[in-house]
């Protein structure tokens, strides 16, 4: 779609006789701009689990087509709603995920029917059995805050748009065919029988419907309200509770019934619309509150009256060319569009919660107000790696601020008192392990994200870290690991308890408290009682101290030692501190040596379809899933950042592409995305909190970061093609480094990293023990 409007352009010029000109005929096309470089359709095939349709940066709505809501049992790969090659659309729902590995979501489907209502979806392989319809796939189109789409069987023409908080809908129907809309409030992702604990949907006497329910799916008793108005007066319509499933004799006309009538309560409610024959379009306009329906209406109102989708469409337009301007990238076609569309999915999320007004519901099922815009779907368990540290370098400070503000404000009314783990419209799903709230906090505050009061910071963090029933913490404040006979995937429990406990240490050494520093200093350290020296695994210990037995370093079962993952890929779950790791391995040259025979591991005559999330596999390295994320970067450690260089060229070029399966695996609310935007750039955060970032290789000619305090920094490669993927020399501001390493600081400054690549390693660069990242053992050896 992005070169179709280019070449119009072209035409438009050679028509006015300019095609005869020979500079306008030599001048090279202008590249897309950063919102034509973005193809929302990369990674909604695949495993990628993204979706399509419209959204704003971070906006509350995600208005998207759904082509399908499979049984809760088979819902894994329709967790966006949306799969590429599925050859029908349900309709249009308002709430999405994008690149979550768990479904739920896609509230108030509305679908357009131009002929007679049917009030089931039907089958996908029996055209006309239901209300869905097939499409035409070449008439589908997608960029940042619009999608379109031709229904074939009801002959509509789909339009969304997207604000913050309210989503647009235009529907262009057939001639003399009477426009009619169906809302299936039943519907939702993750559906299972019993899902919808009680709904309503009101017509008011304006026109304006507004509805509630609240559904026990992946977060349990969650509510969600929402208005919508259309653009011309309704002459029919029904309510019905498909649970009575009472007959109806056709539509009823407003203002003839009773009050009562227009206004229908259950578990099973659908809404049908008649707007009767109509010249030109349908406009529907719906925002969504977890508050109440009045806070809903005040949405629907609070980004202007009336039903300008064109508007609306450019205004969102605008915003995403604002917020994707920040990074210029200068690449091959291929690449430039991966990096933005890895940008763009890199910024839905953490999305809007409170309202207009600064309402929202918190996990205490209570409705608060704050000054600030809270946000949730925080899948942190992802995020904190690098998703988040990508928000520090190219999101407002502000919106850093407010999100970290808004895992305070849900700590604080929490019914444990303890920071989110895995939430979503203020609800907790518990869903992961780690309480990686906590370095998600540090580094943005650590990083000088101004807003966040950083004593309140600190009590939140070291209440979650201090919580006993959580997640086997008492076991392990009292042994200093986490038991596997007491506590599922205690292996993986430790290690990542004592990360963010580091970080806990490294905002209390901040802040000059003492004690807590020295408390979960002590804490990082618990890693180490999970490796054992004789396999060089990181494995569970049972709570008389011995490891468990059998062990199998490539068994990967859910609730068993390790979440998600094995012992190939959480022995390398020290990421502050490598140094302490590589000793415990036995030194440089044998840490190189397992790392190689990870990426290198014979996979022949292992079964891994039973774990959804293992995807990607390079030997034992899984791109596909988080706990790998780093390990590339591991070599760095050793003193053989060249061997990173390599393992990075092989890990993007299988891992990503741009096409609709160019993801590997689930894309994790941009945890993916955020992996290839870093590693292109040449750099990684390995351990958030350390305000560090570890040098690879670049993947783009360059890579400007237009920094919101109003610097340049600017990423530069020499000689870069598929052949020449080492780096032989790096120089920052013109002055070489020989360090693996660069400072946050040192970015905000501004500048230019310039890189000179080659086809053969310099095996000498990075390699001294003083060129190093930070380790948690060598910073206090050597006190760097």
């Amino acid at each position: 779609m992005r070169r179709i409007g280019q070449k119009a352009v072209l035409a438009a010029a050679m028509a006015m006789g300019l095609a005869g000109c020979a500079t306008a005929q030599e001048a090279p096309a202008a590249p897309p701009t950063p919102v034509e470089a973005v193809d929302p359709f990369i990674g909604t095939a695949g495993k990628g689990h993204t979706f399509p349709g419209a959204v704003a940066p971070f906006g509350m709505v995600q208005l998207s087509p759904d082509t399908d809501h499979r049984f809760f049992r088979q819902s894994y790969d329709w967790a966006a709603g949306y799969r590429y090659d599925d050859p029908t659309i349900l309709g249009f729902s308002h709430t999405h995920f994008s690149g979550t590995g768990h479904s739920d979501l896609g509230d108030v489907l509305l679908t357009p029917i131009s002929g007679e209502v049917k009030w089931d979806p039907g089958q996908a392989d029996q055209p006309g059995s239901g209300y869905r319809s097939r499409y035409n796939k070449a008439s589908e189109v997608a960029e940042p805050g619009y999608y379109a789409v031709s229904l074939t069987d009801s002959g509509v023409r789909a339009e969304l748009t997207a604000g913050t908080r309210v989503g647009l809908h235009r529907y262009s129907f057939p001639r003399s065919a009477p426009a009619r809309l169906l809302l299936d409030f039943r519907s939702s992702i993750y559906d299972y029988p019993g899902k919808v604990l009680w709904s309503r949907i009101r017509l008011h006497p304006d026109g304006t419907v507004t509805g509630f329910r609240e559904t026990r799916g992946w977060a349990p008793g969650r509510q969600l309200y929402f208005a919508m108005r259309f653009s011309r007066p309704v002459v029919g319509y029904e309510l019905r509770n498909r649970e009575e499933d009472v007959p109806y004799n056709g539509f009823r006309q407003p203002g003839r019934d009773t009050t009562d009538r227009a206004q229908v309560q259950g578990r099973a409610l659908e809404a049908a619309f008649d707007f009767g024959p109509i010249v030109g379009p349908l406009l529907v306009k719906v925002a969504v509150s977890s508050v109440d329906e009045a806070g809903a209406i005040a949405n629907l109102e609070s980004e202007g009256a009336g039903f300008d989708f064109d508007r609306t469409r450019a205004a969102t337009r605008a915003a995403w060319q604002d917020a994707l301007s920040v990074v210029e990238i200068e690449a091959p076609e291929d690449m430039r569009t991966s990096l933005y569309t890895a940008l763009y999915h890199s910024l839905i999320a953490p999305s809007v919660h409170s309202d207009a007004d600064g309402r929202w519901r918190g996990p205490d099922q209570q409705v608060h107000r704050s000054d600030f815009t809270v946000h949730s779907t925080f899948s942190l368990w992802d995020t904190f790696r690098a998703q988040h540290p990508l928000l520090t370098l190219v999101a407002p400070p502000e919106r850093n601020a407010d999100m970290v503000n808004s895992l305070l404000a849900a700590q604080r009314v929490s019914p444990y008192g303890i920071l989110p783990v895995w939430s979503f419209h203020g609800q907790e799903t518990w869903t992961m392990i780690g309480y990686h709230a906590v370095p998600v906090i540090a580094d943005a505050y650590l990083k000088g994200v101004p807003g966040i009061d950083g004593a309140a910071a600190l009590d939140a963090m070291v209440a979650s870290a201090t919580y006993r029933p959580y997640g086997g913490l008492g076991d392990y404040m009292d042994l200093g690991y986490v038991p596997i006979d007491r506590e599922p995937e205690a292996a993986s429990k430790t290690v990542e308890y004592a990360y963010d406990d580091w970080t806990i240490a490294r905002m209390a050494e901040r802040l000059g408290r003492g004690e807590v520093q020295a408390l979960f200093d002590r804490r990082a350290g618990n890693w180490r009682n999970t490796f054992d020296p004789e396999t060089r695994f990181v494995r569970a210990r049972l709570a008389d101290g011995s490891f468990r037995e059998p062990f199998d370093p490539t068994a990967i079962n859910y609730g068993s030692d390790y979440t998600e993952g094995n012992a190939w890929q959480y022995s390398w779950f020290v990421p502050h501190d490598p140094a302490g790791l590589i000793a415990a391995m036995g030194g440089d040259a044998a840490t190189v040596e397992k790392l190689d025979a990870m990426f290198e591991f014979d996979n022949t005559g292992l079964d891994y379809s039973h774990a959804e999330d293992i995807a990607g596999l390079i030997g034992q390295y899984i791109h596909g899933n988080e706990p790998s994320h780093h390990a590339a970067y591991m070599y760095a450690f050793a003193g053989a950042p060249w061997r990173t260089q390599g393992r990075l060229k092989q890990i993007v070029d299988s891992q990503y592409r741009a096409a609709p399966d160019g993801l590997s695996g689930n894309d994790d609310v941009g945890q993916m995305s955020a992996w290839l935007m870093f590693t292109a750039m040449g750099f990684y955060p390995v351990a958030p909190g350390s305000s560090q970032y570890v040098l690879g290789r670049p993947f783009a000619d360059r890579i400007a970061l237009n920094l919101h305090n109003g610097r340049r920094f600017t990423v530069t490669a020499e000689g870069l093609s598929d052949e020449n993927l080492y780096v032989r020399s790096v120089t920052l501001n013109g002055q070489p480094l020989t360090r693996s390493w660069i400072g946050h600081e040192e970015i905000m400054a501004g500048g230019t990293l310039h890189f000179v690549m080659g086809a053969e390693p310099n095996t000498t660069w990075g390699a001294p023990a003083g060129a190093r990242p930070y380790s948690m053992s060598a910073h206090a050896m050597f006190g760097r």
